[in-house]
C-alpha cells in the first residue's frame, strides 16, 4: 500500500520536486520525509488513510501539526483535515465496524475515530459563515484553500498530505522559516472573527519569533483598534493563552505590548503593573522551569490584584493560593546570612500547616533567582519530628495540656538543632 511506501528510509529530510509551473491553491514544489514523518504511520492512521482512499476523500494533516513538523518537531497533537461531510465519515466508519467517540464536536464537522488505541480527530473542511467575535456558524467545503483562509496564523494554515505533500497557501512555510508572525489576511478581520486570536498572536510571537520587536505595525494597529473585543471572551479561555505566553520566550516585550496596546485591562491584569518587578523576575526565573503564576505574580503589588485576577479569569484554588503566598512572602522570607542561608525557608515549610508549602517555597525561590538554594531545598527530605505523646506518657507527664506544652518545647529544641537531636538527646532535655 501507499502508506506504507512512505515509511521507506529516506536520505533527505526536505525532497525537492522538479521545478514546475504551479497556481496558488496547488502544492508547492516540496514534499516533507522526515522520521517525525514518517513515525506518525502507525496502523492507526494507517487503517483510517485506507478507508478515506477506497471512498476518494481526501485527507490531510492540518495547522499546528503541519508546523511542528516542519520545524522538525514531532507534534503533540495531530489534527486531520477532509473534504467528506460529516455525515460521510459516519457512515464510512460505521459501516467499517469504526468506534466513533465525543459527537460533542459534530456540529462543527469534528469527528473523533478510535482505531488501534489511538483517536483520530477528522474535521470537514470549512467556511465561517458567521462570527460573533467568540464562536461562529460554519458551512462545509471541498475547498481547501477557503478553509485556510479562516484559519488565524498563516504557520498554522497549512497543509501536509499523507504522501508528504506540503499546501501552502498564504506563505507560512516562508514566515515559519523566517520566524515571523503574521495573521492570514487582514490582521483586523481574523481578530474580529474571534478576539482570542489576539493572545495567539503573541503566544506564537514567544514560540516561533527570533527577534523580541520584530511585529509589523500594522498588526499591531489592528491588536489596539480591536483589544476591547477581549471583554467578551471567557477567562478561562484567555487563561490558557495567557499561561503559554507567560512561559515562552521575549515575555518582558510581549507583556508590555498587552499594556500598550490596551490589551491588560480586558483579561485581568493590574492596570499599573509592576513592569520593573516583571524585568527582575523573568531574569531570575531564567532556566528554572515557573510556574505561569510565578512570572505573573511580578506585576502584581497587593494581595487585591491576585483577587481581581482571579475574578476575570477563574483561576484554579492552587494557582490563586500561590500568587497570594507570593505576594505576601517575596519580600519578608529571603535567605539568612551565615553558614546556613536556606534555614529560614526549611523553617517556614516546618511550622506551616498548609498544604504544598514546600512547593510554594520553591517557586518563591525561582522568583527570588535563588538558584543554589532551590536546588539545595530539592535535595533536602522533611524530617519527621521523632517525639510523640505516647513518649511522654511513657515519662509519666499524663495531662493533656502539659503533654502539649511539652511537645511544644521540644519541637523549639529539635529546630534550634537544626532538625538534627534525635528522640533520646530530646527526651533527655525533659530530664534536665
Amino acid at each position: 500500500m501507499w502508506a506504507e511506501r512512505l515509511l521507506l528510509p529516506c536520505r533527505a529530510r526536505l525532497r525537492l520536486l522538479p521545478p514546475r509551473r504551479w497556481r496558488r491553491g496547488e502544492a508547492g514544489a516540496m514534499r516533507l520525509q522526515t522520521p517525525q514523518f514518517q513515525a506518525l504511520f502507525t496502523p492507526g492512521l494507517r487503517s483510517v488513510a485506507e478507508l478515506f482512499e477506497k471512498k476518494n476523500y481526501e485527507l490531510r494533516i492540518a495547522g499546528g501539526a503541519v508546523r511542528d513538523l516542519l520545524s522538525g518537531m514531532t507534534p503533540q497533537d495531530v489534527d486531520f483535515a477532509t473534504t467528506a461531510t460529516p455525515a460521510e465519515m459516519k457512515e464510512m466508519f460505521t459501516s467499517a465496524g469504526v468506534r466513533l467517540i465525543n459527537n460533542k464536536g459534530e456540529k462543527h464537522g469534528t469527528i473523533t475515530a478510535r482505531l488501534h488505541e489511538q483517536n483520530f480527530e477528522i474535521t470537514t473542511l470549512r467556511i465561517d459563515v458567521v462570527t460573533d467575535g467568540r464562536h461562529a456558524e460554519v458551512e462545509f467545503t471541498t475547498d481547501w484553500e477557503k478553509d485556510a483562509e479562516r484559519r488565524d496564523l498563516t504557520v498554522n494554515s497549512m497543509f501536509l498530505g499523507l504522501d508528504g505533500m506540503l499546501y501552502d497557501f498564504f506563505n507560512g512555510y516562508e514566515d515559519l522559516k523566517n520566524k515571523k508572525i503574521r495573521f492570514v489576511g487582514k490582521a483586523s478581520a481574523r481578530i474580529q472573527e474571534d478576539y482570542l486570536r489576539i493572545l495567539r498572536y503573541f503566544r506564537f510571537y514567544g514560540r516561533i519569533a527570533e527577534k523580541p520587536d520584530d511585529h509589523e505595525p500594522t498588526t499591531l494597529e489592528a491588536i489596539k483598534e480591536n483589544a476591547k473585543g477581549l471583554a467578551g471572551i471567557s477567562g478561562e479561555r484567555i487563561w490558557v493563552e495567557l499561561k503559554k505566553i507567560l512561559l515562552g520566550n521575549h515575555v518582558n516585550h510581549l507583556v508590555r505590548l498587552l499594556y500598550e496596546l490596551d490589551v491588560a485591562q480586558y483579561i485581568g491584569l493590574p492596570l499599573n503593573g509592576s513592569l520593573e518587578e516583571l524585568d527582575r523576575v523573568t531574569k531570575n526565573v531564567q532556566n528554572l522551569c515557573p510556574k505561569p503564576m510565578t512570572v505573573l505574580t511580578s506585576l502584581f503589588k497587593v494581595k487585591d490584584d491576585v483577587t481581581n485576577l482571579d475574578l476575570r479569569l477563574k483561576i484554579s484554588k492552587e494557582e490563586k493560593n500561590l500568587g497570594l503566598f507570593l505576594v505576601k512572602h517575596r519580600q519578608e522570607l529571603t535567605k539568612a546570612v551565615g553558614p546556613e542561608p536556606l534555614r529560614p525557608y526549611q523553617d517556614f515549610i516546618m511550622d506551616s500547616r498548609e498544604a504544598n508549602t514546600n512547593s510554594k517555597i520553591m517557586e518563591l525561590l525561582k522568583y527570588q533567582g535563588e538558584e543554589h538554594l532551590l536546588k539545595e531545598l530539592q535535595e533536602w527530605t522533611v524530617p519527621s519530628f521523632p517525639v510523640s505523646g505516647h513518649d511522654l506518657r511513657k515519662m509519666g507527664v499524663s495531662s493533656g495540656k502539659e503533654i502539649g506544652t511539652a511537645l511544644q518545647q521540644l519541637r523549639e529544641e529539635w529546630k534550634k538543632s537544626g532538625y538534627h537531636m534525635d528522640k533520646e538527646e530530646l527526651l533527655s532535655c525533659l530530664k534536665k
